[in-house]
């Protein structure tokens, strides 16, 4: 089984990525052949500094390494080191009807709010589409918001097997189900968009003054809490194990305990958990030689798979 994941250099990486996105393919990776890419070339529809996208690139890299990627069992790349997926995509795009792309969500949902309308963003499920079917990826792990991306895939390479002949796999959406929606410090979904994150590697005075305006109901001390609908215990849950869940759960509901309590035990769970790989990967940003080489030779691997691709692509349409 072949598995991809792919992730844009947006922004600083969260407790959201995190959960949502990063855990999962660093558990994904003991069960397949893996392959994770930076998405840079993504990233540029809403990133347009070349010094800013460099960095978030590398800083990227240095989040999946010190979180425990393994560069051993995954395949681990930029986007832009692959070039034959820029060639496949446009390949790709000669086929894909407009309709299909109209449909697409996520292109209403960034234009609604406020992201240029650009060629880049209204063709993204094409170029997504090309990332997937380059290295022949069976599984793609996505939360159901980006379900609709890898069945515009599976629509594309349907049509050009249907039109060509058989080039492509056909891939399958792998939905995170157990996933939780991580809420923001505004109880919103976490989204760099809606600037509610908490950073994976925030420096500790910022990441405490982040945790402690969290938004909560306005209930006193005294009074009873419900844990199910509140921000703090939300994130909490994520930390911890079932037996401190239910500790927290029966304090919240016996009254007593303050919410600005609940914060910092929510901020030590957040510095217990991430300690370990914020000193991993200040010892990586040491040695960014060791990071260039791992993202070097996972691009090598890919790009096997991609050549072979593209080559048989080509050939189906008549350009070899």
């Amino acid at each position: 089984m072949r598995i991809l994941s792919g992730i844009q250099p947006s922004g600083k990486l969260h407790i959201g990525n995190y959960f949502g996105m990063m855990k999962p393919a660093i558990e994904l990776q003991r069960q397949g052949e893996a392959y994770l890419f930076i998405a840079n070339y993504h990233a540029m529809t809403t990133v347009q500094d070349a010094a800013a996208l460099r960095t978030m690139t590398l800083d990227v890299a240095l989040d999946f390494l010190a979180c425990g990627i393994d560069p051993a069992k995954t395949a681990f790349y930029r986007q832009s080191d692959v070039p034959e997926v820029h060639e496949l995509a446009w390949i790709l795009s000669s086929i894909t009807p407009m309709g299909l792309l109209e449909r697409c969500h996520s292109y209403k949902d960034k234009t609604a709010r406020g992201i240029a309308a650009t060629h880049g963003l209204f063709a993204y499920p094409v170029l997504m589409a090309a990332d997937i079917l380059a290295v022949n990826a069976n599984v793609v792990p996505v939360g159901r918001d980006q379900k609709q991306h890898v069945e515009v895939t599976r629509d594309v390479a349907l049509r050009f097997n249907n039109l060509f002949g058989e080039v492509f796999t056909i891939p399958e959406p792998s939905i995170l189900e157990t996933v939780a929606v991580v809420p923001g410090i505004d109880g919103q979904k976490m989204s760099k968009s809606y600037d509610n994150t908490l950073e994976i590697f925030g420096e500790p005075g910022p990441l405490k003054k982040r945790v402690m305006k969290i938004v909560t109901d306005s209930k006193e001390l005294e009074d009873p809490k419900d844990p199910e609908t509140c921000n703090v215990f939300a994130l909490y849950k994520l930390f911890a194990t079932e037996d401190e869940r239910a500790d927290l759960a029966q304090r919240y509901r016996a009254g007593g305990l303050g919410y600005g309590t609940a914060k910092k035990e929510l901020l030590a769970k957040i510095n217990d958990h991430f300690g370990p790989m914020r000193e991993k990967r200040a010892e990586l940003a040491g040695d960014m030689d060791y990071v260039e080489d791992v993202l070097r030779q996972g691009a090598a691997k890919a790009s096997v798979l991609a050549r072979e691709t593209l080559q048989k692509a080509r050939r189906a349409v008549g350009l070899e």
